[in-house]
């Protein structure tokens, strides 16, 4: 078996979550002279090769999936949540440099957040700031919530100096959330089908009115949402 095919196969599922054969053969053939066919795919399906089991990439039915959805039986969720979407297709090189699945694109909404935490919340300690800045990344990537960030700052013992301080920190992560790449959305930021479509996507969050009623606290159910939406946090950034 060709290697560069497995590593677009992985590569796409992590990418993607899961990925249909066929957008395996198309953008393969897209990026590369030597074209792939549908033989080829279903013969690694029948006998898939052990780097896919050691890269956590399943066979369901046409599709390479990611073992967590699998695992937590999301596949037919996952797949509902991406229909009539468009695929986020990346240039060959930084296509295959997700098939590290601990890879994400370092964005400037990142690296805004990295630089902020660095200068103003760990007095210019970087390893420090890089440490939470990618668990806040990891949260934003998978079931995005204000509260679980908010945990990640008081699990370290982070206070903040004031309002206006939270407030920043806030508008930081909610830019990284809108700009980091989703499943759901195959591979699209939440911003990016925001500017496609024309509206409003799932899990776009508008930060024009944000501001935190609370400070190094956990927020009540009950409570103003800190995001500025005038709901309740229970029925918003909470659900």
């Amino acid at each position: 078996m060709n290697q560069l095919v497995l590593d677009y196969i992985i590569s796409l599922t992590n990418l993607y979550g899961l990925v249909h054969k066929d957008k395996v053969i198309e953008i393969y053939n897209m990026q590369n002279n030597d074209q792939i066919n549908t033989d080829i795919i279903d013969s690694l399906m029948e006998e898939p090769p052990e780097e896919l089991d050691n890269s956590f990439v399943e066979i369901h039915e046409d599709y390479f999936v990611s073992e967590s959805l699998i695992e937590f039986d999301e596949f037919e969720y996952q797949l509902n949540q991406r229909i009539g979407k468009p695929f986020y297709i990346p240039p060959k090189k930084e296509l295959l440099k997700y098939k590290n699945d601990t890879y994400f694109e370092v964005n400037k909404e990142y690296k805004a957040l990295l630089n902020y935490l660095t200068e103003n919340i760990f007095d210019g300690d970087k390893a420090a700031a890089e440490g939470l800045c990618e668990d806040i990344q990891v949260i934003c990537q998978f079931g995005f919530s204000l509260n679980k960030v908010f945990e990640e700052f008081n699990n370290r013992g982070v206070e903040f100096d004031s309002e206006e301080q939270a407030h920043e920190v806030m508008q930081l992560v909610i830019d990284l959330s809108n700009n980091t790449r989703l499943w759901e959305h195959n591979g699209h930021t939440p911003s990016e089908l925001h500017q496609k479509k024309g509206k409003s996507q799932k899990r776009y969050i508008s930060n024009q009115k944000n501001k935190p009623r609370r400070v190094g606290k956990k927020i009540g159910r009950n409570e103003p949402c800190p995001c500025g939406s005038g709901k309740k946090y229970k029925k918003c950034c909470l659900d």
